[in-house]
């Protein structure tokens, strides 16, 4: 079973951020510039948020606001919730299920080591269950 570490190892760990008096134009941007549906909020080097796709579109676009003048504080969800790097994919994705989130900043003895997705952990769970499938199809057929 895939672990959260062996997923960030795999794609890498490039933490993709903004700062909190950033436009929201320059968060969409980035976000679209990099092909990632959110971005971590750090002040000072520390996650103090995250922003995405649907905070925009649903504290921006739906909200008659204009992305150039609403700074990222402004819409931002500031409850991180996070999980560790020892953690396997199927416990991310049931964290990302229980929060209604896609994405989970991963922290390993309180410091910030990546991102991932949940396209991420549902990659890695496919790639367990075919290599269970596989195994099992050799135990059967000898």
């Amino acid at each position: 079973m895939h672990t959260i570490h062996q997923i960030l190892h795999h794609k890498g760990g490039d933490i993709l951020w903004v700062a909190p008096e950033s436009t929201v134009f320059d968060a969409i941007h980035k976000m679209a510039e990099k092909g990632v549906g959110a971005l971590l909020v750090m002040r000072e080097g520390k996650p103090v948020g995250m922003v995405s796709e649907r905070d925009y579109a649903r504290k921006v676009i739906l909200e008659g606001r204009s992305s150039r003048d609403t700074r990222v504080q402004d819409i931002m969800s500031d409850s991180l919730i996070t999980i560790d790097g020892r953690a396997t994919a199927d416990a991310g994705l049931a964290l990302m299920t229980k929060h209604h989130i896609r994405h989970l900043p991963v922290v390993d003895d309180n410091d910030l080591i990546g991102m991932v997705s949940i396209g991420d952990l549902v990659n890695a769970v496919i790639d367990d269950q075919q290599q269970l499938i596989e195994q099992l199809e050799r135990y059967v057929t000898g």
